[in-house]
């Protein structure tokens, strides 16, 4: 429909320009019509753009009623070769069936007229091919109009190279860049899929993240994956890293209240791991022990008590008695007690715990300790086994 109109708008420049030279110093010319009893009077120029105006409104008809009988037709057919549905149809084909992957010659059939999306789509169809250098080296040459797009898939392209910085620094660039006019109705989508790459990279990178200024923007879910990527990889931490993980943290914990209970967890098994914040992590075991019964978090709160120098065991009791009345039969209560009862010379008492819960882990390994009798070296290798069972607690105790 838009092509009709720019050739109608040519036509009538045409037509104005030889009418303008034949009128000069003739006049506009005269035209006299009679018909059945009908007279019409007018000059040239009227007649002209009367019929071109003519000409035009039919084209339109025809053009509209040509598409509005190929559309009913199309419902109405059977489809029998791929090959000769709309394009659009193509990509709707590939689309449910998920067969990008396996048909890309297909895929770059239909954007080969594209001057957009060329390149971007065969950067993109190299790019699931693993050919990432080619991939990089023909982004280069798509336009500037599709910047964002491009910039996208050279992110994953980094991701996919573990290529550190590089990602992170089009990451930071893309994020500090104002969106294309044009995208502007695609906004929301493209801040999705922003957040979806910010989060691919925390949880590739976890260290690296902490230097990104989107740090703690990512969604709940992925949040806690990101802090779980931190526990596993915790002992590839530089000095570096580690003071920037607790100034992190200082600047999160107002903001720890409204966060799910696992994420509160996992920031708890992060700090212990760091001496100069063991008050915030006192605070924030309380805080979720109150909030709901946690193994790792009593145990890790229970840990850092017992291992003071001069630990005070009346108040560890008197605490753990109210859990006791808040949170009915759990092992791990008893499990506290034993430490408690052997610390303060009460052999019996600790003696009778060791009859509760038999099927228990725990009750199990101070029953196997209590038959050690002080061995370190085998009660260390005890350890070692019962940590692999127990994620992210290291015993001490």
């Amino acid at each position: 429909m838009k092509h009709i109109f720019q050739i109608y708008a040519l036509i009538s420049l045409v037509v104005f320009a030889i009418l303008s030279v034949m009128s000069y110093a003739a006049g506009s010319g005269y035209v006299y019509l009679l018909w059945n009893n009908i007279q019409i009077q007018s000059n040239l120029w009227a007649v002209v753009f009367l019929c071109v105006l003519i000409s035009l409104l039919m084209q339109l008809t025809w053009t509209v009623f040509k598409r509005y009988l190929a559309r009913e037709k199309r419902k109405l057919e059977h489809v029998l070769s791929f090959s000769h549905l709309h394009p659009y149809e193509k990509l709707g084909v590939l689309w449910l069936l998920e067969g990008d992957e396996e048909q890309p010659d297909v895929i770059q059939q239909i954007f080969d007229q594209s001057g957009l999306l060329k390149q971007i789509i065969q950067a993109r169809l190299l790019f699931k091919q693993n050919h990432y250098s080619e991939a990089l080296a023909l982004l280069e040459t798509s336009p500037p109009s599709a910047f964002e797009l491009a910039e996208i898939l050279r992110i994953e392209i980094y991701l996919a190279q573990q290529d550190a910085q590089q990602a992170l620094t089009h990451l930071e660039f893309l994020n500090g860049h104002d969106l294309s006019p044009w995208l502007n109705p695609l906004a929301e989508s493209y801040k999705l899929c922003m957040q979806k790459l910010w989060g691919q990279f925390a949880v590739v990178f976890p260290w690296v993240y902490l230097h990104s200024t989107q740090f703690g923007q990512l969604e709940t879910a992925t949040k806690q994956q990101w802090l779980t990527q931190l526990l596993s990889c915790y002992d590839q931490a530089s000095f570096e890293d580690l003071e920037l993980l607790q100034q992190k943290f200082l600047e999160i914990e107002d903001q720890l209240e409204q966060m799910p209970f696992e994420n509160k967890v996992l920031w708890l098994k992060i700090i212990t791991r760091l001496p100069e914040l063991s008050q915030q992590q006192q605070q924030l075991a309380i805080q979720l022990l109150d909030e709901r019964f946690d193994e790792d978090v009593f145990y890790l709160w229970f840990q850092q008590q017992i291992l003071r120098q001069n630990p005070d065991y009346l108040y560890l009791e008197q605490q753990i008695l109210k859990l006791e009345n808040k949170y009915i039969d759990i092992p791990m209560f008893s499990f506290m007690k034993w430490h408690i009862y052997i610390a303060t010379q009460r052999e019996y008492e600790a003696g009778q715990l060791l009859s509760l819960y038999p099927n228990n882990i725990l009750m199990n390994y101070l029953r196997i300790k209590a038959k050690l009798n002080g061995n370190d070296e085998l009660i260390q290798q005890l350890n070692l086994i019962l940590e692999k069972d127990t994620k992210y607690i290291q015993f001490k105790i």
